[in-house]
């Protein structure tokens, strides 16, 4: 392809055409959502916290897509591990011994909880969480899963499984013996967990839910339930890993060791996708039999271990997590300070680092909410299975000045959504 050609489709004059040929080739439905919403919004240009819209207008991302984006837009330290491993490496075979797959893993086992030791490479969120289970049911020798209403773990099909019903009850009849309880329901979770139980599967902070913090000693009490009865812990950190939460990991905050870590979206730097599954030892013995039961085509693929090498290397220096620290706090009381004076319209913050539940006072202020901020310039969105709350999600290298530029905007938006709702 000539050089620049692919720059070429990336004009305002083109936008048009662009939602056309998208509506007609990959999803009329996406279209018309988006047009009643008065979001017809086609990314552009893109570096650091911000993208911009085709036809020019400039957004903060307050989305992230889950924390794909957690390093911002085109980092230059993983555009560059990119552009050097293109040098000399591809794809790699999956069937073969690695050594990047190797080396990702090595850094993967020094960061994580406790023992967690071995790692699986897959290439989503979904298909890690899928393999999560499958090692669950195939260590223990049980079939129950365990998991949180409202939650989220992906499409695929275990993962869909595990997640809230309004996405798998479509697809049903789906794979038997999963079972949801309340989040933050101790009491319903010990009735849920049986000798027949083979894991329990919760994101350390739902987001899709809504994203409530969990209380003090709930996570807690699940491991100790798993330990009595023998199930496995598995911790979904898609969204709250890789420092989103101001630690490494978002479990690390309730000084809970699971069996089995999934980490996703962020690992890409959001340009390779890549995931894992990091699970202790003593559970290897499960592939030992035959090291083939479960394999990826794509997963691990070296180009993506060169990117996720790099996203640990930022993610890992002693400055950084600092930093997610201080802005989460100026980012803490800007907040408090519109929960203040928008009592009507704002009834609640949940906030863990720069992971932010917003809760509105409305059954629809998440959307109308989300609308609001598009037009003040910035990029959010809400939670599906609650939708009085937006998510609310800055890439984790922001600066003291965009935050209180999204401070501001947000603020904006929730004066309009206190009228809209007739304060």
């Amino acid at each position: 392809m000539v050089k620049g050609t692919i720059r070429a489709h990336f004009d305002a004059a083109g936008k048009e055409a662009a939602i056309e040929r998208f509506g007609r080739h990959v999803s009329s439905a996406k279209v018309s959502f988006y047009r009643s919403a008065g979001m017809d919004l086609v990314m552009g240009e893109r570096s650091g916290a911000f993208f911009t819209d085709l036809d020019g207008r400039r957004l903060l991302n307050c989305h992230c897509n889950g924390g794909v984006f957690n390093l911002g837009h085109r980092h230059p330290r993983i555009v560059q591990a990119l552009e050097e491993a293109l040098e000399f490496l591809d794809i790699g075979n999956h069937h073969l011994m690695s050594v990047m797959r190797g080396l990702l893993a090595e850094r993967l086992a020094e960061g994580a909880p406790g023992d967690l030791d071995c790692v699986v490479f897959g290439t989503g969120g979904g298909e890690a969480i899928d393999l999560a289970i499958k090692l669950a049911r195939g260590f223990t020798g049980r079939a129950g899963i365990v998991s949180a209403l409202g939650g989220y773990h992906g499409h695929t099909g275990l993962a869909l499984a595990a997640g809230d019903e309004r996405y798998r009850r479509p697809f049903e009849p789906l794979a038997p013996q999963f079972r949801q309880v309340p989040f933050n329901d101790t009491a319903a979770m010990a009735q849920a967990v049986t000798d027949d139980t083979a894991a329990v599967i919760l994101e350390t902070v739902p987001a899709t839910a809504g994203m409530p913090i969990p209380e003090a000693g709930y996570l807690q009490a699940v491991r100790r339930l798993c330990d009595e009865r023998g199930a496995l812990l598995l911790i979904d950190e898609v969204q709250t890993g890789l420092g989103r939460t101001g630690k490494l990991w978002g479990i690390e905050h309730f000084g809970v060791v699971p069996d089995i870590m999934v980490t996703a979206k962020g690992l890409s730097g959001g340009l390779y996708p890549i995931s894992a599954t990091i699970y202790r030892r003593p559970l290897d013995s499960f592939f030992q039999a035959d090291p083939f039961i479960h394999i990826s085509t794509f997963g691990g693929a070296e180009l993506g271990c060169a990117a996720a090498l790099a996203v640990l290397e930022v993610v890992r220096d002693p400055g950084f997590l600092s930093s997610v620290v201080r802005r989460a706090q100026e980012l803490a009381e800007g907040l408090e300070g519109l929960l203040r004076r928008w009592p009507e319209a704002i009834l609640e913050i949940r906030q863990l680092g720069l992971m932010v539940g917003i809760v509105t006072a409305s059954d629809m202020g998440g959307p109308l909410l989300s609308r609001l901020c598009f037009e003040e310039g910035l990029f959010a969105v809400y939670a599906n299975n609650d939708r009085r709350v937006l998510q609310f999600l800055l890439p984790l290298i922001v600066t003291s000045a965009e935050v209180e530029f999204a401070v501001e905007r947000l603020g904006r938006a929730v004066g309009k959504l206190a009228q809209a709702l007739g304060h």
